[in-house]
């Protein structure tokens, strides 16, 4: 609770981002994987960001 109003880091923000567009990539990898590959890498580009802030 006391937590509530803590603003996320841009780490948080970026492993947000990256499991949204895995999610993504997941789903649309039945119905159109050009669009499935794109997000997937678009993921790895989050990464990318991610193991920088480390």
């Amino acid at each position: 609770m006391f937590g509530l109003f803590k603003k996320k880091s841009e780490k948080e923000k970026l492993q947000e981002q990256y499991a949204k567009l895995l999610s993504e990539a997941h789903a649309l990898s039945t119905s159109n994987r050009k669009l499935s590959d794109q997000k997937a890498f678009e993921a790895e580009e989050v990464m990318k960001k991610i193991d920088l802030l480390d």
